[in-house]
């Protein structure tokens, strides 16, 4: 799925199209709607970088089972575990 919003709404915001999409990403990170892993997508980067981002604000890092369980995921597929 594709979203897409009109130039003269990315420019009412005065941000740049990243930086929207990265203000959009920490909202719903911070509403618990988008997981850690989700959030750094929809803002087009990377976890480590998405949480400088997060960090840079003082926001929490929520990290619950479900985070846990994908994270293992991931070192067993990556031959980590």
């Amino acid at each position: 799925m594709h979203i897409t919003i009109a130039d003269d709404l990315v420019q009412a915001t005065g941000l740049s199209p990243d930086e929207l999409l990265q203000e959009l990403a920490v909202a719903l990170f911070q509403q618990q709607r988008l997981p850690l892993e989700g959030a750094s997508r929809l803002a087009q980067m990377d976890q480590f970088s998405f949480q400088h981002l997060l960090a840079a604000r003082q926001i929490s890092i929520h990290y619950g089972h479900d985070d846990l369980l994908a994270d293992v995921a991931t070192l067993r597929r990556l031959g980590q575990l």
